[in-house]
């Protein structure tokens, strides 16, 4: 029976699938399911994403991804079953148990009393199956969730450790196959002893090979372990008829050779091979587990009474007041309700210097407390915290798709049958044109081109490198949404850069102030009047003068369009424009007339502060430059690249902004709606073209562009519609992001180069292409060792990615 229509995304973890080859298979399998809205899977990720609509749709994508044989990492967990008093009470509590999401099979024996349940723990968890059972009058005795806990980290850790045990004993049990097998084959009982040492590391390490052929045989379907099985499978059986019917051969007039270390080697290459990858696929990963280590487990919640409590980080809700000590990790996103320090938030913008944190002001979840203590209230928890959005989005890049690599999962879909045809084709050419030994030396050679081909390293050369790129780019503050974008950058030309929150600080500062007397005492006059003034360029004089102690004010008055006049005991004074000093008739004195006229020719807005007869004090207002963005823009010219700065802004601001910062293309007056026509009119000209904004007003364009680059301090439609963000707003670290790129693209390139010439070369080499000019034969355990390798070397050169500046 279904349940309801589900619409967020079912991640099922998976085991055993190791490149794009296998990824497509599974992808084959989903696709006979019914009940599915859409599925895909992401290899990096080792998940299958699914968006079913009902929940036997995943209950039946897990059997079929399991019937292909590969393996979903479940967790299976017994629990005693509260208030039940007959038989039919245990079918209710079975039954609403299996309907709830995530849950795989579950069964409820009554004479026992107990709840046997497998499950998928990064879909539900023990309280969710609690939860669920006492919805039917039941209740569940669980473990205490904080110490018990079972996470997917710990099911890849045991797998990880199971494959190490192998791996040994295959390595140990292979050694004196070998041994035996090349130096000592005449001594007695040699091939009893082979036999009865090769046979574990084939019969019982090598099962899973065996077994999951099989199961893709059953689906019409081959990959790696088809490979595996069906050479060490023919060298075992060989050698054991060779073994058992030697006399078969001697009548013949030939040798009866076993090649008990060929099957057992192979195997114990490729596991050791397995073993090194899976180590070197966990590095690969290791952005997003530094990620998950940010948010601590435990905060200190503050009572409406004042009292404080230590909970785990489950039990924070929106709303609480969380108190955080020095040194502290901040635990979910919010906004300071009192006190102030400095926050470490290189840990998502990639910038080193700490942040000063004041009343109302963000603080985010995973970044650190320096010195100072504050209080915060809660505004984002769980999946809603920027940290767990940037998580997110790093996953979903690792886990999409380059455009290369669409061709690679052609060619890989077809590898494992062609190298299958290869071998056969071999195996017949030695029959009929081999000499006295043509059957063993066919046997032979149809064994090693199984073993030499590798559809891994092919499979694993895009994926592994783009993975490591996304997760450089996130350590660096550059947050990429998908492998397409980072792919493309490398070929961007032409970079659209918005002027507000992009190029400048998007809120107007203080920029020069000249003084005709400069008394702390006038200066507090004139943070009074700003402070009760309700023009908006006011807090930028507030800010600026954020030191000084207010003074007494009174007669507060606006005056609209001009600018405000106040008294302070017996003296009159005036902030505002130029028109409300030449209409109360105060003199300007040359000197500072001469700054208020070279201010306004950089585009400055200028305002004056006087008493009744005199200026005391000119003060110029502009958005601020950032002072990376100078920087930034004379690298991307280095670079070869053409930049355009877009505004709304009048055309003598925007001329100043670009003499100011080098820029040689602008366009001033422009409405957000042809932001995006003029993305496209660069791309009718053969531009690839990049659209870096903050605002809601920039996301059409950025969803025109070929890559989309949003600002992190910026609007969240922003970075919804952008397949980049830069978390720090900082420019430069778009040049960063397209080196990165074209640091990432070489490194797939060097991939696939080296996995073809591989397989170009081992193929034909295994197929005895030699053999008629020099006699040269390769041995099936070398072949064995060259294919783990292969592999290895593809994830360990995308590793190198990590180290490259």
């Amino acid at each position: 029976m279904a349940t309801d229509i589900y619409k967020d995304t079912i991640y099922i973890p998976l085991a055993n699938v190791e490149s794009e080859h296998c990824a497509s298979i599974v992808e084959k399998g989903l696709a006979d399911v019914k009940g599915l809205a859409s599925y895909h899977v992401e290899l990096n990720n080792h998940r299958a994403a699914i968006i079913p609509q009902d929940s036997d749709a995943v209950v039946n994508s897990i059997k079929a991804i399991k019937d292909l044989g590969y393996g979903v990492s479940t967790l299976t967990k017994t629990f005693p079953v509260l208030g039940m008093t007959c038989a039919s009470c245990a079918s209710s509590a079975e039954s609403m148990v299996k309907y709830e999401l995530g849950v795989v099979h579950a069964s409820v024996n009554f004479a026992t009393g107990n709840l046997t349940v497998e499950y998928l723990p990064n879909v539900t968890d023990q309280i969710k199956i609690q939860k669920a059972v006492q919805a039917g009058g039941y209740d569940l005795l669980i473990e205490d969730e904080s110490t018990q806990r079972e996470t997917l980290e710990t099911i890849h850790a045991e797998k990880f450790r199971k494959l190490q045990t192998k791996t040994r004993w295959a390595v140990l049990l292979s050694l004196p196959v070998v041994i035996i097998g090349m130096f000592f084959m005449h001594i007695p009982y040699a091939n009893p002893i082979m036999w009865l040492f090769s046979t574990p590391v084939v019969l019982w390490l090598g099962k899973d090979f065996f077994v999951n052929a099989w199961k893709q045989a059953k689906h019409r379907s081959a990959n790696m372990d088809t490979l595996v099985a069906l050479s060490t499978g023919i060298a075992y059986i060989f050698s054991l008829f060779n073994m058992l019917f030697a006399e078969f051969w001697h009548t013949r007039g030939l040798h009866a050779h076993v090649y008990f270390e060929a099957a057992s080697v192979v195997i114990a290459f490729i596991l050791l091979g397995k073993l090194l990858e899976e180590k070197a696929k966990g590095n690969t990963s290791s952005a997003i587990k530094k990620l998950m280590g940010l948010q601590p487990k435990t905060v200190i919640v503050v009572e409406p009474d004042g009292r404080t409590s230590k909970v785990p980080i489950e039990a924070v809700h929106t709303g609480d007041t969380i108190l955080v000590k020095p040194g502290e990790k901040i635990a979910v996103d919010g906004v300071v309700s009192s006190g102030n320090s400095y926050v470490d938030e290189s840990m998502l913008s990639g910038e080193p210097v700490p942040v000063l944190k004041l009343e109302h002001e963000k603080v985010f979840a995973g970044t650190i407390n320096q010195k100072g203590s504050f209080q915060f209230k809660a505004t984002k928890i769980g999946k809603e915290t920027m940290l767990a959005q940037i998580i997110k989005m790093v996953q979903d890049a690792q886990g999409s798709k380059a455009p290369v690599q669409k061709l690679v999962d052609r060619i890989a879909g077809i590898f494992v049958p062609i190298v299958i045809g290869v071998a056969i084709l071999t195996f017949l050419l030695w029959l009929t044109l081999g000499g006295e030994n043509h059957l063993v030396q066919g046997v032979l050679a149809a064994v090693t081109v199984l073993v030499i081909a590798c559809p891994c390293a092919l499979g694993l050369a895009t994926p592994t490198a783009i993975m490591v790129g996304v997760g450089k780019g996130a350590e660096q503050g550059i947050l990429i949404k998908d492998a397409e974008s980072l792919e493309l950058a490398k070929k961007v030309n032409a970079v659209v850069l918005d002027k507000t929150g992009t190029i400048t600080e998007g809120r107007p500062v203080v920029t020069d102030v000249q003084w005709s007397d400069d008394s702390d005492h006038l200066k507090g006059i004139l943070l009074s009047m700003e402070k009760q003034s309700e023009h908006p360029l006011a807090d930028a004089v507030v800010g600026y003068l954020n030191k000084v102690n207010d003074a007494k004010i009174s007669s507060i008055e606006s005056i609209t369009g001009k600018g405000v006049k106040a008294r302070e005991g017996s003296e009159t004074y005036f902030v505002g424009n130029w028109r409300l000093l030449d209409e109360n008739d105060i003199e300007i004195k040359a000197e500072l007339r001469a700054y208020a006229t070279q201010w306004e020719k950089q585009s400055k807005t200028v305002i004056w502060f006087a008493n009744h007869h005199t200026a005391l004090a000119v003060i110029a207002i502009a958005d601020r430059i950032k002072e990376s963005s100078v920087r930034a823009i004379k690298e991307m010219q280095a670079m070869g690249i053409e930049l355009y700065m877009l505004t709304g802004d009048n055309e003598s601001t925007a001329n100043a902004i670009a003499a100011q910062t080098g820029l040689k293309h602008y366009k001033a007056e422009v409405l957000p709606q042809h932001k995006a026509d003029f993305v496209r009119e660069l791309q009718k000209k053969g531009k690839i073209v990049a659209m870096v904004g903050d605002g809601i007003n920039d996301s059409t364009a950025l969803a025109t562009a070929d890559v989309s680059i949003a600002m992190g301090k910026g609007s969240d439609i922003a970075m919804d519609v952008a397949k980049m963000t830069i978390i720090s707003s900082d420019l430069t670290k778009i040049p960063q992001a397209i080196r990165l790129s074209k640091q990432t693209v070489a490194t797939i390139k060097q991939n696939l180069f080296w996995a073809f010439i591989y397989n170009l070369i081992g193929i034909p080499l295994a197929a005895s292409i030699l053999y008629p000019i020099n006699g040269f034969l390769l041995n099936p355990m070398i072949a064995g060792a060259a294919m783990a390798l292969s592999s290895v070397s593809v994830v360990s050169n995308s590793l190198r990615l990590k180290w490259k500046k």
